[in-house]
This record gives structure tokens, C-alpha cells and sequence, in this order.
């Protein structure tokens, strides 16, 4: 975990967002942990990916986040993972603690525009657990093939650059 200038601490990076969405609006929301689950993101172990938020009741609900169990707790551990009965939505959704405008308003644009509420990044901020959301539109594949030829071009130019010194 790397810490910026900011004082964030950064425990999980979801890299594939950048690739499949292009992000409109980053907001950074609290999240609601139990147990020993703090524990186990301070050892990194959480998975972002294929991860998603919703709008449940008005609550901002994140699904698809993986932590895993703590190895050095005991019996109250939580198990990361609903029963195997529950097979829809195999891991535990968790709350996301926002505004109750910005919930609103992120609802209006999930049922106006048709975007997509997708977790960016994970990090500690002054002792507390963040998590940054994107409000997100899903790229066509020629959008990934433009912002790929782009990255190619711009990574040729810089190679260039280096050279020439």
C-alpha cells in the first residue's frame, strides 16, 4: 500500500474499468465493513473485479467485492461469501455510505442516461475505509480500439522524445 500526498492509502485498483467504460464522474463514498474485514483489507486481500454498485431502496449498494476472510481471526469472522443456496449474487452485497442527493441523483442518471455504477479504486483515507465509485458508459469496441491506438501513439511520440535527447 502506497501512501500519496493526500494521505491515501491505496488497498485495490480496479485497472479494467479504464478499459471497458469510459468514466464520466468519480464520487467518493464510505463503505460498511463488519468484523474483521478491515483486517483483511489492511493485508490486501480484496478483489474489485467484476465488481458493480446499485440502487437498492434508496441505499447505494456495492455487489461483486470480494474480501477475503482474515486469516489470524477467530469464530467471528465473516464469511465473505453468501450460502451456496443463494446463488444469484454469490458475494455479500455491501452498503456504500453517501449523501441521500447523491444517491438520488446518481439514480436519475443510471434510469435517464443508462450508465453504469462501477467501484474504481479502494483506499484508506485518515484511518477510514473509501471507496471511490465512477459513474460509467460502456465503450463500444471500436472506443477500445481508438483509446488503444491512442496510448500506442502517444507511447511512440514519448519514445521519440527520449531518443532524441
Amino acid at each position: 500500500m502506497a501512501e500519496d500526498k493526500c494521505g491515501k492509502k491505496m488497498i485495490a485498483v480496479n485497472r479494467e474499468v479504464r478499459h471497458e467504460y469510459f468514466v464520466i464522474e468519480a464520487l467518493e463514498t464510505g463503505i460498511e465493513l463488519v468484523g474483521t474485514e478491515v483486517k483483511s483489507l489492511r493485508a490486501g486481500g480484496v478483489n474489485l473485479k467484476d465488481s458493480w454498485a446499485d440502487i437498492d431502496d434508496g441505499e447505494l449498494i456495492a455487489k461483486g467485492i470480494h474480501i477475503s476472510p482474515y486469516e489470524q481471526g477467530n469464530i467471528f469472522n465473516k464469511d465473505p461469501d453468501r450460502p451456496k443456496r443463494l446463488l444469484l449474487h454469490p458475494r455479500r452485497p455491501r452498503r456504500l455510505l453517501a449523501h441521500k442527493a447523491e444517491i438520488r441523483r446518481l439514480g436519475q442518471q443510471i434510469k435517464l442516461q443508462g450508465y453504469t455504477l462501477v467501484p474504481l479504486s479502494l483506499y484508506f483515507k485518515k484511518g477510514r475505509v473509501k471507496l471511490e465509485l465512477g459513474l460509467c458508459k460502456g465503450k463500444k469496441l471500436y472506443d477500445k480500439r481508438a483509446s488503444a491506438a491512442a496510448r500506442d501513439a502517444k507511447r511512440d511520440i514519448d519514445r521519440a522524445l527520449k531518443t532524441q535527447r
